[in-house]
């Protein structure tokens, strides 16, 4: 194998905005030292997060490693699935990194694959807590995605998206009821929580 491949998604359940799917793509021989300490980005603070991208693109700066993040919107959420959309992610981030069908061994987190036609993928549960290359493309994609939620933020601000970032908590779904629905909304997530 040429090359050694990460995914991973963030951003499945929130109850708004896009889903992220982060892809890290290395060469064989990297320095696997690179990953000492790193952890799932649920396991890390919003700064250790940042930290981590960070070096993610002094990496790439560097040419040491690359990445994709592919932010897939609500609309195609809502349309297709949050299945569809991730699949569609993974095709995404896997073209932008140039990875062909057989030259790289491709690791997935949890219960996602990449598309047939590249035979050596292998899916992990808890991949991203077990395999660091897992963890940095979880962490490209919560970054890229907590990102554009905090720009959200400023268009509509009574939602609080930079606290929350979509996620279902209380202070969101109170807005929700209070102020209705945004066009950045999910609706297919929405059908138990405002009936409409």
């Amino acid at each position: 194998m040429s090359h050694i491949v990460g995914i991973d998604e963030a951003g499945r359940g929130p109850l708004a905005g896009p889903v992220a799917v982060g892809a890290v793509r290395v060469p064989d021989k990297f320095d696997k030292r690179f990953f000492k300490g790193i952890k799932d980005s649920k396991q890390l603070s919003p700064e250790e997060r940042e930290f981590w991208f960070a070096l993610a693109q002094e990496g790439r700066r560097r040419s040491e490693l690359d990445f994709r993040v592919s932010l897939v919107s609500e609309k195609v959420i809502d349309r297709h699935g949050i299945a569809y959309a991730i699949r569609l992610g993974i095709k995404r981030v896997l073209k932008g990194l140039g990875i062909a069908g057989a030259d790289s061994q491709i690791f997935l987190d949890g219960g996602i694959k990449a598309p047939a036609e590249y035979a050596h993928q292998l899916t992990v549960v808890r991949g991203d807590e077990k395999i660091p290359i897992i963890s940095l493309a979880s962490i490209c994609a919560k970054v890229v995605r907590d990102r554009k939620m905090v720009k959200f933020a400023k268009k509509y601000p009574e939602y609080d998206f930079g606290q929350h970032k979509g996620y279902g908590t209380r202070m969101h779904r109170e807005a929700i009821r209070k102020y209705g629905s945004t066009e950045l909304h999910r609706k297919s997530f929405l059908k138990r929580l405002t009936k409409t």
